[in-house]
């Protein structure tokens, strides 16, 4: 994640989740720390897995006070295991004890995240497939979610509504049908937009392929009927698999000619990273 993300799209969100958890102060802080005492705190790895959000962490406390410097012994991406120190963050230690939970709540996700990624991708080595994430993330965190797939060794699918042209159900339905949804999309879009369509029959597959839809979305197919599908479209479009792709099942798709899966797990159901600021001591 670049400074000029952080600061045109990252930060306002960094801000409003501050705002979420001190509304008017910090009450047990000013409690015991009324006045300015520097001080340093660490930051430990309390599980194994791959590091993300470095910047995002760091960025928390800066918001709360510029002159506050963090320093990292990893970057994004790295693998972490227990006991790990991963760095320090040091300041007036309000702003330490303030900014610990969202900087951590920040860290721990996005870490989870290209964690779980890094793990699913492993699983796809190997084979010429693809792996994508969904627009399945938790409000205001998509750009945090899908950077830390990127990390993790994904690639991001759309980024929103206005990032691409994908044709699902209801969109099918509101057309009339398969074809009169993708000939609807190529009078519309602009021609270097890509026309996806989702489809769950082989009959829809064929419908897809007539219309020249360029990439077709095999959804919740089970492994023969996804066979079938990739030899009818038989090279006219790309192939994407999405649908109940979890780290547990993807196996099953490594044999198949398809070019893309999608998992809306890598956002949906990422554990956290167990991650922990500790030894806070006056310096």
């Amino acid at each position: 994640m670049n400074s000029i993300t952080m600061e045109l799209v990252a930060d306002k969100y960094i801000k409003l989740a501050l705002e979420e958890d001190i509304t008017s102060e910090d009450v047990s802080t000013n409690a015991v720390m009324p006045g300015y005492v520097k001080g340093t705190v660490d930051l430990i790895a309390k599980e194994e897995g791959i590091i993300c959000g470095l910047e995002v962490y760091a960025r928390v406390f800066t918001i709360l006070d510029p002159a506050t410097e963090v320093s990292f012994n990893v970057k994004d991406g790295d693998e972490v295991k227990k006991g790990d120190k991963l760095g320090n963050v040091t300041g007036d230690i309000r702003v330490l004890l303030s900014g610990e939970r969202t900087a951590l709540n920040y860290l721990q996700r996005m870490s989870g995240i290209a964690s779980l990624t890094h793990k699913t991708a492993k699983l796809l080595e190997g084979t010429k497939i693809t792996l994508l994430d969904t627009r399945k993330t938790s409000p205001c965190m998509r750009v945090f979610e899908k950077y830390a797939v990127t990390v993790g060794g994904g690639r991001n699918h759309r980024y929103n509504l206005s990032d691409g042209v994908l044709l699902k159900d209801n969109h099918i339905g509101a057309a009339g049908g398969v074809k009169e949804a993708v000939l609807a999309a190529k009078a519309y879009a602009p021609f270097v937009r890509k026309i996806e369509v989702e489809t769950e029959t082989l009959d829809e597959v064929r419908e897809a392929v007539e219309a020249g839809a360029d990439i077709i979305m095999l959804d919740n197919m089970d492994h023969d009927t996804m066979k079938l599908a990739c030899e009818i479209i038989a090279g006219k479009a790309e192939i994407e698999i999405s649908g109940n792709v979890t780290e547990e099942n993807i196996a099953r798709i490594r044999d198949l000619p398809v070019d893309y899966v999608s998992s809306g797990a890598l956002t949906h159901s990422a554990p956290i990273l167990d991650l922990s600021m500790k030894n806070l001591r006056r310096v």
